[in-house]
């Protein structure tokens, strides 16, 4: 049971579902029912265990060959790969009905357009382009829009700007991790823009780029009555700090830079919704 449960990803779906439910926050204008928000969070938890699980099995021999996913229950032979298979589609498609049934239709079709850009774009992509990450950062953007629509039944202004946040977040987070374990990446042959262009300067300097981009980004629930003054300033307090950190790795680029873009990436984003929700205005 535990390498069923390691093949979900639990430490990757918790930040999922908090996007999700902070979507959802957002989503209940009028008024929201503890039935559609469980089923909302139960059917993302359902749809991102199965998608994990699912790439997982498809890319068990590359990760054979890293040192860091080598242990997996697949790659080290502790589930077999059909045991493995059906548990991660049996997830998927019960989390489909979930969304569909406990929410609606437009949740459900959410989360089936997550799992598909997912498995069928981004993951076979990652061994053909550096543009992989980008393509990624699209599924990865879904999670507040499935929240959202679980709760208003539609998408408005306010789902998108949440995702566009999302979006760009990712860029900082998964480069700095591509950056800590490109000799990894190589060895699986998966063409991350830290292999393709190993001095690191065109990573770093993506890092940078998308951090600029998304402190501007990051103040627009403002704009759109989501937030008050007081996110305005906390938010801008905790993108500077995150600038910082992105800066010193286009000074320094090194493992240990890179791995303090993680951390801040990794504390910034739960610092951004925690102000949404502190200071959100009630629409």
């Amino acid at each position: 049971m535990k390498d069923y449960i390691a093949l979900t990803k639990p430490r990757v779906t918790w930040l999922i579902l908090a996007t999700t439910a902070i979507g959802y926050y957002f989503g209940a204008r009028l008024g929201w029912s503890v039935w559609t928000l469980f089923h909302t969070i139960a059917g993302t938890c359902l749809i991102a265990s199965g998608t994990a699980a699912l790439n997982q099995w498809y890319e068990r021999d590359a990760d054979a060959k890293m040192k860091r996913t080598k242990a997996r229950p697949l790659p080290s032979g502790r589930i077999a790969p059909a045991h493995a298979f059906l548990f991660a589609l049996g997830l998927v498609v019960v989390g489909f009905v979930e969304l569909c049934w406990g929410a609606n239709l437009l949740t459900g079709l959410l989360g089936l357009f997550t799992v598909i850009t997912y498995l069928f774009a981004y993951t076979p992509m990652k061994q053909r382009s550096v543009h992989s990450t980008t393509v990624g950062a699209i599924p990865g953007a879904m999670p507040p829009l499935i929240g959202f629509a679980g709760a208003a039944g539609t998408l408005s202004a306010e789902a998108w700007i949440l995702g566009v946040i999302l979006f760009l977040w990712q860029f900082p987070h998964f480069y700095a991790i591509a950056w800590m374990y490109r000799e990894d990446y190589e060895r699986a042959g998966i063409r991350m823009l830290p292999v393709v262009e190993p001095d690191g300067e065109s990573t770093a300097r993506r890092i940078l780029w998308c951090a600029m981009a998304l402190v501007p980004v990051s103040l627009l629930p403002r704009f759109w009555s989501m937030a008050g003054n007081l996110y305005v300033a906390g938010a801008t307090l905790a993108g500077i700090g995150f600038l910082y950190y992105c800066w010193r790795v286009m000074q320094d680029r090194t493992r240990v830079r890179a791995r303090g873009v993680l951390l801040a990436s990794v504390v910034y984003l739960p610092i951004l919704y925690g102000l949404l929700v502190i200071d959100h205005t009630g629409l």
